[in-house]
């Protein structure tokens, strides 16, 4: 069945008819993401013992990959097609592409729990942030962004500084909540996606001053 991005029933649907037909949250995840959201979805690969589940021995990124036999999931699917195309790929880990929707602003988790309490009492728009298992935090604003970085910091006065801060674009992709990254653990959410934020990020200006500033300080 069809639904629009953001309906009351769209989230009824998701949320509870899922469940009633028995889906893992990831398939819960990848309807959100494709049908609320309006974000492509890439089936990934996982890790275990160390292995990938590419099945190459020379991996360099076990379980932290797109799987490249899987075609997207393209934003706008049906519940059904979502989840239905996410059965072809048992045990897949969501990941999103980077540069379509939004781009990402990556700093080490504790800056970034940090930064978020800052920019929410400031008041400022934020997007989805998500924390990852080996200690990052992703935080999501408008495409282009990642292109824009080193104009900004140097515009801030942060360009010379040496700042664990770095702008993922396109051709990145990043494992997304519940999914498992590298064998390590869950990815999760510091701040869930809402459909304002989801659907327009903000613009990295917005938030770089505060980002810069904290990973400036916790890196000293």
């Amino acid at each position: 069945m069809g639904f629009t991005i953001g309906s009351s029933r769209t989230m009824r649907d998701i949320r509870t008819g899922t469940r009633r037909r028995g889906r893992s949250s990831e398939y819960t995840a990848v309807a959100e993401y494709t049908g609320l959201w309006g974000w492509d979805v890439v089936p990934g690969a996982r890790a275990a013992a160390g292995a990938c589940s590419c099945g190459r021995g020379d991996c360099t990124a076990p379980g932290a990959h797109p799987l490249a036999f899987a075609p997207a999931i393209r934003a706008g699917a049906t519940l059904d097609e979502a989840t239905g195309a996410w059965a072809e790929f048992p045990g897949a880990a969501v990941m999103l592409p980077v540069g379509r929707s939004f781009d990402v602003i990556e700093v080490a988790e504790t800056a970034g729990r940090h930064a978020l309490v800052r920019l929410e009492r400031m008041g400022l728009p934020l997007g989805p942030v998500a924390a990852t298992p080996d200690g990052r935090a992703h935080f999501f604003v408008s495409p282009g962004s990642a292109a824009d970085l080193p104009r900004l910091l140097y515009r801030m006065g942060w360009d010379d500084a040496s700042l664990d801060l770095h702008g993922l674009g396109p051709g990145a992709f990043v494992t997304a909540p519940p999914s498992d990254r590298a064998g390590l653990g869950p990815v999760r959410w510091l701040r869930a996606p809402a459909l304002d934020s989801a659907t327009n990020p903000p613009q990295a200006r917005l938030l770089l001053g505060t980002l810069a500033y904290v990973a400036h300080r916790s890196r000293a």
